[in-house]
């Protein structure tokens, strides 16, 4: 894994935590849980672009 999909997956596993967090408060704030999901959703996606990049080097590097 290379130094940014780690950076990503780190700020991914602190977005689930805020968001289990913000879920579990008195009153949780429905436009802050939104933001963090969509933060969540775009990194994910990020991630698995990368992934699939990999994927495609590698397949072409063995061609």
């Amino acid at each position: 894994m290379h130094a940014h999909e780690y950076r990503l997956s780190l700020v991914h596993h602190r977005l689930e935590t805020e968001i289990r967090r913000e879920q579990t408060r008195a009153a949780p704030d429905s436009w802050r849980l939104m933001r963090l999901k969509k933060l969540k959703l775009a990194i994910k996606d990020r991630l698995h672009q990368m992934a699939r990049g990999n994927v495609a080097l590698r397949n072409s590097a063995m061609a």
